[in-house]
């Protein structure tokens, strides 16, 4: 590769992450469907070069939660083998409502028919639920969870808690989700029942 390809693809990647920082950015003020022109200016670059790094929307949203998701994932490997895999979880679970809270419109492009979005969906299936599944196993394990919740539908009750709205706001959805944690607890402390 000459010197000069070189510094045009490592030109092409700073544009590219240039692009992907501002659509995360812009995507947390104004939802997924803000204007490619709000992203674009936000960026200092034309809509033809956003178009070129992103053909379709739906790329430049898959792209920009990508990075996120991994990083939510990265976090429940970090924690795995945590001696205290309860509070492990409620780690996690911060991190990942963090994730959905500040995503507006994250929960409507999960539930489009756009198929380019459907990688989306696959994606945090594919890399979230085992993720967390990871972890409740271990609290389940050391008899702190009840092992009967499972991940996919702990992360859809958590997902629905998230939904901000007039007067719901993402410390009443820490709330709701640190009592549905609760809930999810084991009642019987974890060296087993008590002598009597």
């Amino acid at each position: 590769m000459s010197p000069s390809a070189g510094s045009r693809a490592a030109g092409a990647q700073r544009t590219r992450q240039s692009l992907l920082a501002a659509a995360a950015q812009v995507f947390v003020e104004q939802g997924v469907q803000a204007p490619i022109r709000d992203i674009a200016g936000r960026a200092g670059v034309g809509l033809g070069t956003v178009y070129r790094h992103f053909p379709s929307r739906a790329e430049l949203v898959v792209a920009v939660y990508r990075h996120q998701v991994d990083e939510c994932a990265q976090l429940a490997a970090d924690l795995a083998g945590s001696p205290r895999p309860g509070e492990a979880l409620e780690r996690w679970m911060d991190a990942f409502v963090e994730f959905l809270v500040t995503k507006h419109g994250l929960g409507a492009a999960l539930q489009s028919e756009d198929p380019g979005l459907q990688s989306l969906h696959s994606l945090m299936l594919d890399t979230l639920v085992p993720a967390c599944a990871s972890l409740l196993d271990a609290a389940a394990a050391r008899g702190e969870l009840d092992p009967d919740v499972t991940a996919y539908t702990l992360m859809r009750a958590v997902g629905n808690l998230c939904i901000l709205g007039p007067g719901y706001d993402r410390e009443h959805a820490r709330a709701m989700v640190s009592r549905l944690l609760a809930g999810c607890r084991t009642t019987m402390p974890p060296d087993g029942p008590a002598a009597a």
